[in-house]
């Protein structure tokens, strides 16, 4: 399974790199978005420093992250929440399903989840019976603004207002006040949660940050980084259902604390710096290898952390190793990220545990093995002319290179044969 998809990743890889149209539009969006990112971090008094101080944060958070976690529960449940321990996708569906059975629930309107997509819950509850409607929805391309706008608000007021279960997901989840923080530009998260009697959240438990006041360092991040902004438009706080002197909201608020296999990156002292992203996708409209084929070719739920981080560790599944061979570890995706993540440690730890767990094919293992053979021994590589070296190189790596890039030539006499000549 895990050669299919890799092999399927370059052949669209290949197609999609060449489409000059794609890549011209691609190319336009992001020096859109690199212009208003230059101008957003020019509002910080020190950029650096707020990117340390968050890493910090992150990393304390992290190191101590059962005790925040239950500090949120605590404080959470005082509001009258309820939180939901889930340790995979497949649990987490089961206690939505058991909500939608106490509330004989029949329709569901969901914002933006990322989370919902990681457990793959529309297609659960279509299974289920059970009308979704996603407010991130579909229209002609050549819809205007206006007709969008016009069409939004007869299709999804209806929708807010009849659904029996709002779903969102939760940028950050705060210990000390028991609060889940959501950001967004388009407003629906915000209906999602205020028209429904029951609203269910969803996060990972790496969102968690310990302070409120913490939210004044990390919203400006992840607006700066994600789109440009100074701020996200709406940003929502809640700490529970519905209170007396509260003129909206739901009657019953439940969050999803989802693992699914984020305590297998805890474990690891070298790569649980993954855990610390905030998902601005900073580090992807910075590089190179997604400014040209896109996150999509990747087959991974996040696009985030170049998709080779965080997805291979999350589900330990052998096909999301090829997107770690993908990065190009040329380094600007960590002067990019807003929490200053080391990428190129992370992607480089990824590449030797696919190795380690033998997710390797036969053919690359042997190929290596005897690439290995060859460099340790100088002498038999200097014995063969350049010509003869180029000749193997076109008939065993041609193809592997790719049919629109030609294999570059290597020299008649390689360096050492070179210098020993000079008889320096």
């Amino acid at each position: 399974m895990g050669e299919q998809v890799a092999d399927r990743f370059l052949k669209d890889s290949a197609v999609k790199s060449f489409d000059q149209r794609r890549r011209e539009i691609i190319n336009m969006n992001i020096d859109k978005y690199n212009l208003a990112f230059e101008r957003s971090k020019s509002k910080f008094f020190d950029l650096e420093n707020s990117k340390k101080k968050a890493h910090l944060i992150k990393w304390k958070t992290i190191e101590n992250l059962e005790r925040y976690l239950l500090d949120f529960e605590s404080n959470f449940t005082k509001n009258g929440g309820q939180v939901i321990w889930a340790n995979d996708a497949e649990e987490a569906r089961q206690e939505i399903s058991k909500i939608m059975e106490r509330h004989h629930a029949k329709s569901v309107v969901k914002s933006k989840s990322m989370v919902a997509e990681e457990i793959e819950l529309k297609k659960f509850l279509e299974k289920q019976n059970i009308e979704i409607f996603e407010n991130d929805f579909e229209t002609p391309l050549d819809t205007s603004a206006e007709q969008q706008t016009i069409e939004a608000g007869k299709l999804l007021r209806k929708k807010y207002t009849t659904a029996d279960i709002g779903i969102s997901g939760a940028n950050f989840i705060i210990a000390d006040t028991g609060s889940i923080a959501i950001t967004e530009n388009d407003g629906n998260a915000r209906l999602t949660i205020s028209f429904p009697k029951v609203h269910i959240a969803l996060a990972g438990i790496e969102k968690t940050i310990p302070n409120i006041n913490d939210l004044d360092l990390f919203c400006p991040l992840l607006a700066s980084h994600g789109t440009g902004q100074n701020l996200i438009t709406y940003n929502t706080i809640l700490s529970g259902p519905r209170q007396v002197h509260d003129t909206d909201g739901p009657e019953e608020m439940y969050v999803i604390l989802l693992d699914n296999g984020r305590t297998n990156v805890l474990e690891k002292n070298d790569q649980r710096q993954a855990l610390y992203c905030i998902c601005c996708e900073a580090s992807l409209n910075v590089c190179p290898t997604y400014q040209n084929i896109a996150g999509q070719r990747y087959d991974t739920t996040y696009q985030i952390l170049i998709n080779s981080l965080v997805p291979p560790n999350l589900n330990n599944v052998s096909e999301l190793k090829h997107p770690a061979y993908a990065s190009p570890l040329c380094g600007t995706c960590f002067e990019a990220c807003a929490v200053d993540i080391d990428f190129l440690r992370l992607a480089l730890l990824n590449r030797r545990d696919s190795v380690q767990q033998g997710l390797v094919s036969k053919k690359e293992k042997r190929t290596w093995k005897i690439f290995t053979y060859a460099v340790q021994r100088r002498g038999l590589i200097d014995f063969f002319s350049g010509k003869i070296k180029n000749f193997f190189l076109q008939i065993f790596f041609k193809k592997t290179w790719g049919k629109h890039r030609k294999l570059p030539n290597l020299a008649d006499k390689s360096f050492a044969k070179q210098w020993k000549e000079r008889g320096d």
